[in-house]
């Protein structure tokens, strides 16, 4: 990884012998880890009624496991990303990805729950990082005014993996065994270091250095970014971690129904990233706010609509949409991170998972005081609209931003925008496709 004025200079990235494969394959290979995280991420909760059976403990106690995962995810982003300044980032995404499928092998032979928990946690050290470098490589492959899509193409592999992943690990988590679905997370991970090994762009290893990196730290527009997506993501997560428990208990569905729910969530959440970012392309900060908003009414709607389970099933399309805010804030950290990119693309992810740990936390708060089940979507709805209220000061922040070298053109509503590390000047190269992401 590499945020040098040298990294982005033509002399590195014109050399027709080390062009990347075509920009789909490589942002499909990126993508497949993305799912494998996805799976993971988001089928450990649906997991949850049936892995706590088999290890005799109950529910909230459960969720241990998945605050463990989250809290891997928020220590190792920013971690790996100022330990990995001086590699390439191809040898990263390998490396993390190794990690990865390590970590969930070790959970799917875990004897224990104290084994499990301390298996999650090495299962997300590698996920913000993963994301971090893959949403770099992606944005340095693309024209500017196409990073938002790009990135959100990266994070289509989640989004996926919440249709065909999530319900796919459900259903063999429900026949064959809650283990068997962390056994398939490791395959998938493996299958990404072959195809990250196969298609991935050959960098050279990075210039950066830890120092550099931790610059990021100093800017409070990263740190205000960070905190819209800890806060705001978290009412996501409160309701997205109860809803098998919540399908079951009040919209009376057979358990056999939940991967249907699952997957109309998972739908919302690609579509979502599909088409929001085309809107952050022209308008990123706008975009952030009106994702909120959505988001919170969606999640206040949640109570009225759980006990019918065609309303639900269209709640649930609204709030898996609101996911888009993570490509959206992506960008922006790429925005006003001026040189140290990767440790802020990084801890978007801790950000990311600091609302997964937060939104479950808070949710399961409120049903131990009673409230019920769908007590979680208006502890949603306050998360997602004081993320709002953040998004306010980000808003109106128009003093001057970090500037990273090789700098280009500002925007209207983030005046500062690095040039993403490696880019290579697509307008230059005879080959280069007419519309790299379309």
């Amino acid at each position: 990884m590499t945020t040098s004025p040298h990294a982005t200079s033509p002399s590195t990235t014109s050399n027709p012998a080390s062009a990347p494969p075509h920009l789909a394959i490589v942002l499909f290979s990126l993508a497949m880890g993305g799912f494998a995280i996805g799976t993971t991420e988001f089928a450990s909760m649906s997991l949850l009624p049936f892995f706590a059976a088999d290890l005799h403990i109950d529910e909230p106690a459960a969720g241990h496991a998945i605050s463990a995962y989250a809290l891997g995810v928020v220590l190792g982003a920013p971690l790996i990303a100022v330990l990995g300044a001086r590699f390439a980032r191809r040898t990263q995404l390998l490396a993390l990805m190794a990690v990865f499928a390590l970590g969930n092998a070790l959970t799917a032979l875990a004897p224990g729950f104290g084994w499990m928990v301390a298996a999650r946690f090495l299962s997300g050290l590698p996920h913000g990082a993963y994301f971090g470098i893959a949403a770099l490589v992606a944005a340095s492959l693309v024209p500017q005014h196409r990073r938002s899509r790009a990135v959100g193409q990266v994070m289509l592999g989640l989004t996926v993996a919440t249709i065909v992943g999530v319900p796919l690990a459900n259903l063999i988590g429900q026949a064959v065994g809650w283990r068997a679905s962390f056994g398939l997370v490791s395959v998938l991970a493996l299958l990404t270091m072959l195809l990250c090994a196969l298609f991935a762009p050959r960098d050279r290893a990075g210039r950066s250095d830890p120092l550099r990196e931790l610059g990021a730290l100093r800017s409070g527009r990263v740190w205000i970014t960070l905190a819209i997506s800890a806060i705001g993501f978290g009412g996501m997560f409160a309701v997205y971690t109860y809803l098998a428990t919540t399908l079951i208990e009040v919209t009376k569905v057979s358990t056999e129904v939940i991967p249907f729910f699952l997957a109309i969530f998972g739908i919302g959440a690609t579509l979502g990233n599909l088409f929001v970012p085309r809107f952050a392309d022209r308008a990123l900060m706008p975009t952030a706010g009106v994702i909120l908003l959505f988001a919170a009414v969606a999640l206040l709607a949640f109570p009225l609509a759980a006990g019918n389970p065609w309303l639900l099933a269209i709640d649930i399309f609204a709030i898996g949409a609101s996911v888009a805010l993570g490509a959206v804030l992506q960008t922006r950290l790429m925005d006003v991170a001026g040189d140290a990119q990767a440790l802020a693309a990084a801890l978007n992810h801790s950000a990311f998972n600091t609302a997964n740990a937060l939104g479950p936390f808070l949710g399961g708060l409120a049903i131990r005081q009673g409230l019920g089940w769908t007590s979680t979507g208006p502890v949603g709805a306050a998360l997602a609209l004081l993320g709002f209220l953040i998004w306010i000061v980000a808003y109106r922040d128009k003093g001057p931003a970090l500037v990273a070298h090789g700098s280009g053109a500002a925007r209207d509503d983030a005046p500062v925008r690095p040039a993403p590390p490696l880019a290579p000047d697509l307008r230059s190269r005879s080959d280069a496709p007419k519309d790299p992401v379309a």
